[in-house]
């Protein structure tokens, strides 16, 4: 599949799911009308019911060693003036009594896909929504606890918080226009709460739009592939960035932090698949992270990448 049957699909008008690997370099879609003759679930619902359910997921050893020292570098190639804000993850191993298929409905969350017995990712970001002759994206960065006191204030005060949220919104500013007119953000630094297993937690979001124009439908893969890695996962500078990601990460993330999507046949909706659990040749394992900047604090970082392993 190439981003060029995407076009030919929307040319067509045909409503498809499309899934698509954090390099762009996989990309699997299929019309909605032989997805019954797929293993593969998923559910795009931001107004979900919430569900609650037992905590089973269970982390394994997590190497903080491992963590520092991939951190370690980072905070080098910043300084060197080759990226000001990376994205970096990790991968934990987990243990669970339950398969990816009795996970997937007990999950909470607005963008939720199975794919086979492979992976399973149930994320609360968006990545890109066209309607009419609009495109908008939801970058999100800052997270906090929400039982920590006056967690709001805190978040929204934090400095390091801000300067990465600023770095990662004009990232997407930029991004959206290579494709769009008129870019704008519509709202910038609101707070929307997610549930996160046993706790909550607050996360910082934006809006920003632009105007895509009557004919996209045609040039709907061309347009993804352009927005393609997804900026609030990767970082800025984008190419450069990604070089150090595959460099310092020194694993293959596949499919976690691509993104996968719905066309309607009238709209577009996708997600960036994040809250992420894999099955690997070496057992179940949880993929996680958060953005760095040169003011991050490695104890604090490794503590977000833990809080993220959770089915929420």
């Amino acid at each position: 599949m190439t981003f060029e049957d995407l076009n030919r699909l929307g040319r067509k008008r045909e409503p498809f799911l499309f899934i698509c690997d954090f390099e762009a370099k996989r990309l699997e879609a299929f019309p909605l009308d032989t997805l019954l003759d797929e293993d593969i679930e998923f559910c795009i619902d931001k107004d979900y019911l919430y569900k609650p359910h037992p905590h089973f997921l269970h982390p394994l050893a997590s190497s903080f060693e491992e963590y520092k020292h991939k951190f370690t570098q980072v905070i080098e190639k910043i300084k060197a003036g080759e990226t000001y804000i990376l994205n970096l993850t990790q991968k934990t191993p987990i243990k669970s009594d339950k398969t990816l298929r009795e996970m997937f409905p007990l999950a909470n969350a607005a963008y939720k896909l199975r794919f086979k017995e492979d992976f399973l990712c149930f994320s609360p970001e968006q990545f890109i929504e066209i309607k009419g002759k609009k495109i908008h994206t939801f970058p999100m960065k800052g997270t906090i606890d929400a039982n920590v006191e006056n967690a709001r204030e805190k978040i929204l005060a934090d400095t390091k918080e801000l300067a990465e949220h600023i770095m990662v919104v004009d990232l997407l500013r930029n991004d959206l226009s290579i494709v769009a007119e008129n870019v704008k953000v519509e709202k910038f630094r609101y707070i929307a709460e997610i549930a996160a297993g046993e706790k909550k937690l607050l996360q910082v979001s934006s809006h920003i739009s632009g105007d895509i124009g009557e004919d996209w439908h045609a040039n709907i893969g061309t347009i993804l592939q352009k927005l393609l890695p997804a900026g609030s996962i990767s970082g800025a500078p984008k190419k450069s960035t990604l070089e150090i990601i595959k460099h310092v990460e020194a694993y293959e993330r596949g499919f976690f932090s691509g993104v996968f999507g719905v066309y309607n046949g009238e709209t577009l909706d996708s997600g960036v698949m994040i809250r992420f659990i894999e099955k690997t040749e070496h057992g179940v394992v949880y993929k996680s992270g958060g953005g760095i900047t040169l003011d991050s604090d490695v104890a604090s970082e490794y503590q977000e990448l833990l809080d993220k392993i959770y089915l929420p």
